[in-house]
């Protein structure tokens, strides 16, 4: 309730009336936002997980070996490049071959990079798409479809449209987090949806004992009690404008959000301290190792989140845009991110909640079979490639240990199995109940959803 001052200050204001009008936190949520979320079906996962990896990983490196690649290292390419696109640095390029060893893994016999001996032990959990598409070779508009569906309009991010979509599990937590992003504010945005769906980031993991997780979460000047009786004042505010309105997504999102945040103080940071955890737990992460330990605080937190019922979680990671110097590039990144990422699929499946959590791994887009710079140089690297490249999937009701998709006996092109990023936004919300052409919301006159007026469901990977 408020108190006996800000009451006399309000009425000073012109904002008597109002004030008495205040209710107690609990009454001061009214309808919920997300009341009515229901999902379309009987969903095959809670939650999703997903794994950004920024730049563009070499999948041909890692998941796509190509023994015809390898034969014909250093020939000149035996296929045009399209006339339409820019070709900078391959006025000579010659065909590159793999630069890491693989080996087959696990009773599937994934044939994998030998550079990631962790996730090999847990390569049955995996579904591998071999010949996913995107529309654009640039970085950001790549990112942005891969993030919002889209490459140019400043849309919804796919977390925004679950958030919409489904709702959270907890409602003292986001529903859409993002650890350490780095895809631009743009791309987990609630775009016109209201403003609560919105992405909330994660800006430290606690390396930096000094630095908040979440900035602007607390108010050290003032006690909570203070706070309750402010945002009870700011809400009445609200409340009574909303009334006026009588429809205002936008405000009543608004109204939402000031409330989630108050909520937030409590439970939030329990979840973002690591100092809990078995020492057994920080060791299948690499957590206070070198070079695992930031990625492996952010992984951990995807689970800690996704266990405390976070609907979306998004982790990312930069550097993985090899254009020049990939032999040792590439096994650097996968030095960073192989043990963090197993870990996190091990914790999940031993916790029981990989079975209804969908975990999905992906760059914005792959790479080229071929070179750029010297192809017999130490410099060498790979230029971007949006005509086939691999994500996977894992957990959350698809099929294990499953390899989806075949690109050219280059690696260049995908041809069996193709899968369009359009296809894998159909497929994650199917996986959480959502039938994709169903959910939309109406904006600027027309209806829009994630996947536009694309998609399909790739069945095939379904469990």
């Amino acid at each position: 309730m408020f108190s006996r001052r800000q009451l006399l200050q309000a009425s000073a204001c012109g904002f008597g009336a109002l004030a008495l009008e205040a209710i107690s936190a609990e009454q001061a949520v009214a309808a919920n936002v997300f009341d009515n979320n229901r999902p379309h079906h009987q969903p095959r996962a809670k939650r999703a997980i997903f794994l950004f990896m920024s730049g563009g990983p070499s999948q041909m490196d890692m998941f796509d070996y190509k023994s015809r690649l390898k034969k014909d290292h250093g020939k000149p390419l035996p296929f045009s490049l399209p006339e339409t696109e820019a070709s900078v640095g391959l006025e000579n390029t010659r065909l590159l071959g793999p630069v890491t060893s693989f080996s087959h893994q696990g009773e599937s016999g994934l044939y994998m990079t030998d550079l990631m001996p962790h996730t090999a032990r847990v390569a049955d959990e995996l579904c591998v798409l071999r010949a996913v598409e995107t529309d654009s070779l640039n970085h950001p508009l790549a990112t942005n479809l891969l993030h919002r569906g889209s490459l140019n309009d400043r849309l919804p991010s796919m977390g925004a449209w679950l958030s919409y979509g489904l709702g959270t599990e907890n409602e003292k937590l986001p529903s859409y987090l993002t650890i350490l992003p780095a895809e631009g504010q743009a791309n987990y945005s609630s775009g016109f949806l209201p403003a609560i769906h919105q992405g909330t980031p994660i800006q430290e993991v606690g390396i930096n004992p000094k630095s908040a997780p979440i900035r602007h979460l607390t108010d050290p000047n003032i006690s909570l009690e203070m706070q309750r009786d402010r945002i009870d004042l700011i809400q009445a505010m609200n409340r009574r404008k909303l009334s006026r309105l009588i429809e205002d997504q936008q405000m009543e999102g608004v109204i939402e959000s000031f409330e989630l945040a108050f909520r937030m103080q409590t439970e939030t940071p329990k979840l973002v301290d690591l100092s809990k955890e078995s020492k057994t737990i920080k060791d299948l992460y690499g957590i206070g190792e070198a070079p695992t330990d930031q990625f492996a605080r952010q992984c951990l937190l995807a689970r800690r989140f996704a266990e405390a019922g976070v609907r979306f979680i998004q982790v990312s990671m930069n550097g993985w845009d090899h254009h020049g110097a990939i032999a040792t590039g590439l096994p650097k990144q996968l030095k960073i991110s192989d043990k963090p990422i197993a870990g996190l699929l091990t914790d999940l499946k031993q916790r029981g909640l990989l079975d209804d959590t969908l975990v999905v791994w992906s760059g914005e887009f792959g790479r080229t079979p071929f070179s750029q710079g010297d192809s017999a140089g130490s410099e060498v690297g790979r230029d971007h490639n949006r005509r086939g490249f691999t994500a996977w999937m894992a957990g959350g009701g698809v099929k294990a240990g499953y390899v989806h998709g075949e690109t050219d006996e280059y690696g260049f092109r995908a041809v069996n199995g193709k899968v369009h990023v359009h296809d894998l936004h159909a497929t994650i919300l199917h996986l959480l109940g959502i039938n994709h052409e169903r959910l939309t919301y109406q904006h600027i006159g027309r209806n829009f959803r994630l996947t536009d007026v694309h998609g399909s469901i790739v069945n095939e990977i379904l469990a």
